[in-house]
């Protein structure tokens, strides 16, 4: 490159050069020409050129690694964020090409103003779609934004928390909507298993904080096991059985339905009782 001679050549290939005009390029203190005005003078030359050709492509790629430093300044940004700043600007590189392929030079609006939008909406819309710990569809995503911002917007003027009746006529969606968009919120983060407990939670990982003791479930295990016994007693004893514990019906009412005395039902309860009791040991 030649700052007497008014034009830089690139080289495309060995024995090509793509002559770009400088005649309005300044030079910077050490020599090299103003970023802004080569990018501006490429991209003259780019539009010139057949998109696909040789020449085209290595304008192109030349443009794309003179405004790197472009995407670097915007990935700064979100350098908080949990996430590799290599992957951050990669993907906000992604945002420079589509903004090169779409850039005019002829509408008077530097590049780096119109290219700023589009690397940091490319930035923005990564995080979005990989920052929920369980993919969700991306219409349930935007709903769930939607109804955040909803619902401080009437937090604020209702003075309380917004009804979910409230937030579906406020964003012109049913409550079923409404309800599903608010449990995708759960999704969004996820804490893991081994993580030590806060001063409220009590002691322990989480995995052992999780669920509760079921009692239930020992009477699951005694129902399957008394299922055959008291398939094998005879009717009126099963009758009395099934009253009792599952109608829950007193002695002198199952005497009065079945036709026998509270007595003799207290005699067979009993016996059948024991009956039971002793099959449930024997299988044990």
């Amino acid at each position: 490159m030649s700052g007497d001679l008014g034009t830089a050549e690139i080289h495309a290939e060995p024995a090509e050069a793509v002559q770009i005009p400088l005649q309005r390029a300044g030079a910077a203190p050490d020599g090299a020409l103003d970023t802004r005005t080569l990018s501006r003078s490429l991209f003259v030359r780019l539009a010139a050129l057949e998109p696909g050709s040789t020449e085209h492509t290595y304008v192109r790629d030349t443009l794309i690694e003179l405004n790197l430093p472009l995407v670097r300044y915007a990935s700064a940004r979100f350098r908080s964020r949990n996430e590799p700043m290599e992957d951050i600007v990669q993907v906000g590189t992604i945002g420079l090409i589509k903004a090169i392929d779409r850039f005019d030079p002829e509408r008077g609006v530097e590049f780096p103003t119109f290219a700023m939008p589009t690397v940091v909406g490319e930035i923005k819309r990564f995080f979005r779609d990989t920052s929920w710990s369980v993919r969700v569809p991306r219409r349930l995503q935007e709903l769930r934004l939607a109804l955040t911002k909803a619902g401080d917007e009437l937090a604020q003027r209702l003075d309380r928390s917004p009804t979910v009746a409230e937030l579906a006529v406020c964003l012109g969606v049913s409550e079923e909507d409404v309800v599903e968009g608010l449990a995708v919120g759960n999704a969004y983060t996820a804490s893991s298993l081994d993580s030590s407990p806060s001063e409220e939670d009590g002691e322990g990982p989480l995995a052992e904080r999780l669920g509760y003791e079921d009692l239930a479930l020992e009477g699951v295990e005694y129902r399957e096991s008394l299922k055959p016994l008291l398939a094998k007693l005879p009717p009126r004893e099963r009758r009395i059985i099934m009253l009792r514990f599952f109608g829950n019906l007193t002695q002198s009412q199952i005497g009065d339905e079945i036709g026998i005395s509270q007595m003799h039902v207290s005699r067979l309860l009993t016996k059948t009782l024991t009956q039971l009791r002793e099959g449930l040991t024997a299988e044990g």
